[in-house]
C-alpha cells in the first residue's frame, strides 16, 4: 500500500467519524429540546393543577355555605309549616 491509499484511507475514515459526531450532536441537541419542551409542559399543568385545586377549594366552601344556608332555611320552613299546622289546629278545635 503506498503512502497516499493510507492518506486517503485514513481521511476517509476521519470524514465518516467526524459525519457521525455531527450527527450525534445533533441528535443531542434535540433530545435537549425535546427536553425543555417537556419541562415547559410540566410547569404549564403545575401550574394549571394549582389554579384548578385553588377553584376546586373555593366552590367547596361555598357549597359547604349553601348547604348550611340549606339547612337553615329547611329549618325555617319547618318551623313556619307547624306553626301554620297549630293554628290550624286550633281553628279547627276553636
Amino acid at each position: 500500500m503506498s503512502d497516499s491509499t493510507i492518506v486517503e484511507a485514513a481521511s476517509t475514515r476521519l470524514q465518516r467519524a467526524l459525519a457521525a459526531l455531527e450527527e450525534a450532536v445533533e441528535r443531542r441537541h434535540e433530545l435537549e429540546r425535546g427536553r425543555s419542551a417537556l419541562s415547559a409542559q410540566v410547569h404549564t399543568l403545575g401550574a394549571d393543577r394549582a389554579r384548578l385545586a385553588d377553584a376546586l377549594d373555593r366552590e367547596t366552601a361555598r357549597a359547604q355555605r349553601l348547604d348550611g344556608v340549606g339547612r337553615e332555611v329547611a329549618g325555617r320552613l319547618d318551623a313556619a309549616i307547624a306553626t301554620v299546622r297549630a293554628v290550624l289546629a286550633a281553628d279547627e278545635t276553636g
